[in-house]
């Protein structure tokens, strides 16, 4: 079950950059080091915004071909409703289920500031996004395989369940992190414990440093001081 960490411990999250955060999850072997986060197909495209941390609200859509009913997303006001029943801060993820996914985008910079007003902080998504100045403005995040100058037909064919964006599975009430790294979810069971271990971790990663860059620096120590601090 989600645990859903109060507005203080949220914001000591968006305080972290993304490594450091998957760094901090690493040392409590709560899951395999190569899962829980996106691979290199989702960019950030709104790179000047703060971390993104928000629960997840999670759709599948379609751009590729026109709705069998209605025209587009804004016909689709029950999942505006439902976004509003999910815990806050949101974000929102949607797996693009076309065979040639990004044909279109579902977020451009009025969809952005739809979700904006519903207290979502940004998109994950498997296909395209627009609008990345005027989403930037108004601090909604865009995560997203690529760029669309089009909408083209993008709608919802449903909401809520498990999607795999980034061959990452989402499921929604997931705590996510973003920022220019990428993003990842984060454990909910030490969820409010990752902001003082990230900092033990960088602490000992910032000592290391300063020994390789120090005069003192000898290989015979580096070993013992590398396995001190993990990788």
């Amino acid at each position: 079950m989600t645990a859903h960490l109060s507005p203080e411990q949220l914001d000591a999250l968006a305080r972290l950059d993304t490594t450091m955060v998957v760094n901090a999850i690493d040392t409590f072997g709560v899951r395999l080091k190569n899962q829980g986060y996106c691979d290199g197909t989702i960019r950030c495209y709104t790179p000047g915004l703060s971390p993104m941390v928000g629960y997840a609200v999670t759709g599948r859509i379609r751009c590729a071909v026109p709705p069998t009913v209605g025209r587009s997303f804004h016909e689709r006001t029950d999942w505006w409703e439902h976004i509003v029943q999910q815990p806050a801060p949101h974000v929102v993820v949607v797996q693009d289920v076309d065979a040639r996914p990004g044909l279109g985008a579902f977020v451009g910079e009025l969809h952005a500031n739809i979700l904006r007003a519903l207290r979502c902080t940004g998109i994950v998504t498997n296909g395209a996004v627009r609008g990345a100045r005027g989403s930037q403005a108004v601090g909604f995040h865009l995560f997203a395989a690529s760029f669309c100058v089009s909408s083209g037909f993008a709608h919802l064919l449903s909401f809520g369940g498990p999607v795999e964006v980034g061959d990452l599975t989402i499921n929604e009430g997931d705590l996510l992190h973003g920022d220019s790294y990428g993003v990842t979810s984060i454990p909910p069971e030490i969820a409010a414990e990752i902001p003082a271990r990230a900092e033990q971790v960088a602490a000992q990663r910032r000592a290391l440093i300063q020994f390789c860059q120090s005069p003192d620096f000898s290989l015979s120590e580096l070993g013992s001081r590398v396995k001190d601090v993990g990788t």
